[in-house]
């Protein structure tokens, strides 16, 4: 959520960052309203304001008043007050639900860096690492590998969960575990906490992170009958754990590394290039997440520290990658800026394509302010809000797609990356 003090003194700036980010005519007017409801509840505060001085001055004109009639008169005018104080602070409330629902559908603001425009073809690459593979060999995409080494079972989903899910088996369970192992190890190395989340969480905590639980735009599965819904990220719970609540300066930075299964509908989601891992249902995520001093000195210092910790993990998996800086229209409600990483997948389009297996994005005070996070600034007065980051350390599913078929050999196997082989136990995934 936007400072609205912020919203009403720049409030043509407000609105043409919500066209930059592609949001409806809807949203965009909302600015006017919010102007317009600040007007009022100043409006308003100032009639609150000049009724309880005159109830002031009534309540110690009745006591020093003899004459009964004129006392009678004073007892009925603050009678009058009282009754008038309830109902204006009615229409302030009535009038701050509203302000606030308004400033809920806006989006963050936009880092002056990234790109401008409408759609994830203005998405800006700025970096890339490693070459792709050239096979000497016939390739196998992740699902074809999957089935010959009997490691992942999409029929097996399919029957007992539906289109969209997946068994992992044999080395295929070993591999997700390994690549857990690896990211907590070295995140921990990072000054991370681990921290395995639930996964369920509160409508409430769900919205605050800046997700829809309901409606037709929702992207999560909710519990039938309670306020809870299965998260998408542990950015959600992570986020939530400290919401209402005001840190000290010295535990910042705070930082978490998550574990935690995620849920997503994928509704729309289709095509070629999303078979298989690609999108799914359910897949396992170690997820960072951090909470910051509330300056974008601070959050943005972070912001790269998390996109470099990205960057080492898929070096060392040794799969070659791009960065992208993603534009305006395609950051989503609550980031400031994203980048996201994507690894080459051979298996994916014609001749083999990047595709998406990290994002990570610095949403400065926009989260906290939707959950109510603090921390009081040392050798200030007072509490301001923090700043939250998020970033994907490894996304399992999508993950080992990129192992298997960047790592393919002519007889079938899969070599298993130096960096997991500790945690595999073997070097070579075969057919069990």
């Amino acid at each position: 959520m936007l400072d609205p003090k912020y919203v009403v003194a720049h409030a043509e700036a407000v609105k043409q960052n919500c066209v930059n980010r592609n949001v409806g005519a809807d949203v965009v007017a909302d600015v006017d309203a919010i102007v317009a409801l600040d007007s009022d509840r100043k409006a308003i505060q100032t009639q609150v304001e000049e009724i309880r001085r005159r109830q002031n001055e009534v309540a110690q004109a009745t006591g020093k008043e003899k004459d009964p009639g004129k006392r009678s008169e004073l007892v009925a005018e603050g009678k009058r007050l009282k009754e008038e104080v309830v109902a204006v602070d009615e229409r302030l409330r009535t009038l701050e639900v509203e302000m606030k629902q308004r400033l809920s559908q806006l989006p963050n603001l936009t880092h002056p860096d990234a790109p401008t425009g409408q759609t994830e073809d203005a998405n800006k690459v700025i970096k890339t690492w490693g070459t792709p593979r050239v096979f000497d060999f016939p390739t196998k995409d992740h699902v074809e590998l999957g089935k010959a080494l009997d490691i992942i079972d999409f029929e097996g989903g399919g029957k007992v969960s539906g289109q969209g899910f997946y068994f992992l088996k044999n080395d295929g369970a070993l591999l997700d575990l390994a690549l857990q192992q690896y990211a907590i190890h070295r995140l921990v190395k990072e000054g991370f906490r681990p921290v395995i989340t639930p996964d369920l969480a509160r409508n409430s905590i769900l919205e605050g992170i800046g997700f829809q639980p309901r409606g037709p735009e929702t992207q999560v599965y909710s519990v039938e009958n309670t306020d809870l819904s299965l998260i998408g990220t542990a950015e959600i719970t992570l986020g939530g754990l400290h919401a209402d609540e005001v840190l000290e300066a010295e535990q910042l930075p705070l930082k978490y590394a998550g574990l935690s299964h995620c849920f997503r509908t994928e509704a729309g989601a289709g095509g070629r290039a999303s078979k298989g891992l690609y999108r799914v249902h359910q897949f396992t995520k170690v997820e960072m997440f951090a909470y910051t001093e509330g300056t974008l000195e601070a959050s943005g210092a972070m912001h790269q520290d998390l996109l470099r910790i990205e960057e080492e993990i898929f070096q060392g998996l040794g799969l070659p990658y791009q960065v992208l800086d993603i534009c305006s229209g395609d950051l989503g409600g609550p980031a400031y800026r994203k980048f996201d990483i994507e690894a080459w997948m051979p298996g994916r389009g014609e001749a083999g394509e990047y595709g998406e297996v990290t994002s990570t994005s610095d949403c400065t005070d926009f989260q906290a302010r939707r959950l109510n996070i603090r921390y009081k600034p040392a050798g200030q007065k007072g509490t301001k809000f923090v700043h939250t980051l998020n970033g994907t350390a490894v996304a399992l599913s999508r993950a080992l797609l990129a192992v298997l078929e960047n790592y393919q050999e002519a007889d079938g196997t899969v070599l298993v990356p130096e960096v997991l082989r500790p945690f595999m136990g073997k070097d070579r995934i075969t057919r069990i």
